[in-house]
């Protein structure tokens, strides 16, 4: 039955039986996830178009300050628990936060201020759960196994994030969105049950090769202090270089955020109708990245390698925000959003979490976290208020998308010199064992 299953999966991964079990229940994870975040997702974006466009790089700044707070306590539990634990904690504690807001929301406290912590903490949510799974998944997949199935696991995320706006989209009229809150809860849960078979095999694995350093010790607590992650950065100019990568990445993402918000706002005043072209947005994306991750990815890695794989989405993003300079409209505006994100999670996503296989285990969690929460959300911080500092100089949409163009030339030459390192890395590696 496995060898079946095998080879009907042979058409968009190329898995082997044995990896078979560990590529669904990844799938089947990383859908979880998605799902959950993409049913609250349409209500973060409206609260932050509600609280006012010029007020949204305070709402960047709070999600900053909630990050720092939080990394020093999953570098904590990460110390302290082995990973088939501490992974777990982390979901149960986002559960506990889901169900805390589902009856702050059905309270007779102050809407705006609830609404202004869920923006936040959604934010912070999101970066925290997606970072710890692909933390498990550089951990327990070698860099052969990532080259060859990452692309199809982060189709599971976008099956979730597909599943996610059509049933917020349904649901969300009928029932009332604060009530679609304990669902996104289940989805979590069933999140946990998926890392913990991921876990097992992963054991099974590991009894079953030669001992080595690395099994031994994957399911004991890592050891450390809180600030591990920040250390490690700082002593490792690969580390450092992802680093540049994210800041890159998240400047000309929230630069195009902005001027979503802002255009949108400028089309319409209802917030319904805001809402619902947030979902289609959503839609369009997902709709776009699975057919990219199932039928593309995978093989630009293999013909293109890693190196220039990188780099694609960043070219890609300069010719988009050049066209914004000519013509910074609705229309165009939502085409390069759409490619931009499909972009993201199809092709560039993947190939960034490809740049940690080749790592060891405390750079995997504790170094990664910091680089996907604290670095990911700083950037998001200072091109939040650089935006608007642009545009209190006086510069329109289309100019500051001409000054994004050099920057994504840069993010695509950086992407291509980390790829390479991480290919002398992993073959290093195969010379050392």
């Amino acid at each position: 039955m496995a060898s079946l299953l095998a080879r009907s999966l042979q058409r968009f991964a190329r898995v082997e039986p044995r990896e078979v079990s560990a590529l669904l229940w990844a799938f089947s994870y990383f859908f979880a996830l998605l799902c959950s975040y993409y049913i609250v997702r349409p209500m973060r974006d409206e609260m932050g178009v509600a609280g006012g466009v010029d007020n949204l790089q305070w709402l960047f700044t709070g999600t900053f300050a909630a990050m720092l707070a939080a990394v020093p306590l999953f570098g904590w539990v990460s110390s302290r628990y082995a990973r088939r634990r501490f992974v777990p904690l982390v979901y149960y504690f986002f559960i506990a936060n889901l169900l805390l807001f589902f009856v702050l929301f059905r309270s007779d406290l102050t809407h705006a201020w609830v609404a202004r912590a869920f923006f936040i903490w959604a934010s912070v949510f999101n970066l925290f759960v997606v970072s710890v799974f692909w933390s498990l998944m550089a951990d327990i997949f070698s860099n052969e196994q990532a080259r060859r199935l990452f692309a199809f696991i982060a189709a599971g995320g976008t099956c979730g994030a597909l599943a996610g706006p059509v049933i917020t989209t349904s649901l969300a009229v009928p029932l009332g969105a604060t009530n679609l809150l304990p669902l996104s809860a289940l989805f979590l849960l069933w999140a946990v049950l998926c890392v913990q078979r991921l876990a097992a095999w992963s054991e099974r694995v590991s009894a079953a090769a030669p001992a080595t350093q690395d099994s031994a010790s994957a399911e004991q607590p890592m050891g450390g202090g809180l600030f591990d992650g920040i250390r490690l950065v700082l002593g490792s100019p690969y580390l450092l270089g992802i680093c540049v990568l994210m800041l890159l990445f998240t400047t000309l993402a929230t630069f195009l955020y902005f001027q979503q918000a802002q255009i949108i706002a400028e089309h319409f005043a209802d917030a319904a109708q805001r809402t619902a072209v947030f979902a289609a947005i959503d839609l369009a994306v997902n709709s776009l990245t699975i057919l990219m991750q199932v039928f593309l990815t995978g093989r630009l890695v293999r013909w293109l390698g890693l190196p220039a794989t990188l780099a694609l989405v960043p070219l890609l993003l300069a010719v988009g925000f050049a066209a914004l300079g000519f013509a910074p409209v609705l229309a165009v505006l939502v085409v390069v959003q759409v490619i931009r994100r499909a972009g993201n999670y199809a092709i560039m996503r993947p190939g960034r979490e490809m740049l940690y296989v080749v790592l060891g285990r405390q750079e995997k969690y504790k170094a990664k976290n910091f680089i996907d929460t604290v670095v990911y959300r700083g950037g998001d911080v200072v091109s939040a208020w650089l935006y608007a500092g642009l545009r209190g100089l006086g510069l329109g949409l289309g100019e500051i998308a001409w000054l994004a163009v050099p920057l994504a030339g840069l993010w695509g030459w950086l992407a291509f010199v980390l790829g390479r390192r991480q290919t002398r890395l992993a073959q290093a590696h195969r010379r050392a064992t």
